[in-house]
């Protein structure tokens, strides 16, 4: 009896999922070339062989990785992209997305941080021709805002770079802060105080002066 179509295609989908789910926490704690598929495969209850029917080659499951990350983030970034919006309440909500994956995917932030952290060996071209274009539209925003004395005058690719890695620490630092609060892992208002602290700095930043 063979199996349907859409039953195949949702255990594939599922199976895959939780290859990658493996995936993120092996690489996240043992970077790209410490990792093992073999260790991925098994974590996924499955044979290195199976494993590889769906992701040929250990750098095609990285990438799949760091590509998920990636889609994420670059979906934020061209809702940041809305001129229309007020800008206040659009940084406001990019701060606040940026917090969530930081909480919610800490892994999955911390395997995108060691690629770059090793010079974006395996990852670079990707980054170089994605994020690029929109961080250009994001920035064009911001200096028809400017130019319309909407927000202060700012170094817009300066203040990406301090929201990204402002919001970023609380995946990628969380160890460091851990053991500066003495504490297993960081709480609910860890993420809300680290937010609301970050939201009111870049406001700040780009406020009009009265």
């Amino acid at each position: 009896m063979t199996v349907p179509v859409k039953r195949r295609v949702i255990n594939r989908d599922k199976l895959e999922t939780d290859i990658l789910a493996e995936a993120v926490r092996v690489f996240a704690e043992c970077g790209y070339e410490g990792a093992s598929v073999a260790t991925i495969a098994e974590n996924a209850g499955l044979s290195k062989q199976n494993l590889m029917y769906y992701f040929p080659t250990k750098q095609a499951l990285y990438e799949r990785v760091l590509d998920s990350v990636l889609d994420d983030w670059l979906e934020r970034m061209d809702k940041l992209a809305d001129r229309e919006r007020d800008p206040r309440d659009v940084l406001r909500a990019y701060i606040q997305a940026k917090m969530r994956f930081s909480r919610e995917q800490p892994l999955a932030s911390r395997v995108y941080a060691l690629e770059v952290i090793g010079g974006a060996q395996l990852y670079g071209q990707q980054i170089r021709e994605r994020v690029l274009p929109l961080l250009r539209k994001d920035i064009e925003v911001f200096e028809g805002w400017i130019r319309e004395g909407r927000i202060a005058p700012v170094n817009a690719t300066h203040l990406l770079f301090a929201i990204w890695h402002m919001t970023q620490a609380y995946a990628d630092f969380a160890a460091q802060m851990n053991l500066v609060l003495n504490r297993k892992q960081l709480s609910d208002d860890d993420f809300d105080n680290g937010e609301a602290l970050i939201v009111d700095m870049v406001l700040a930043a780009v406020a009009i002066a009265p």
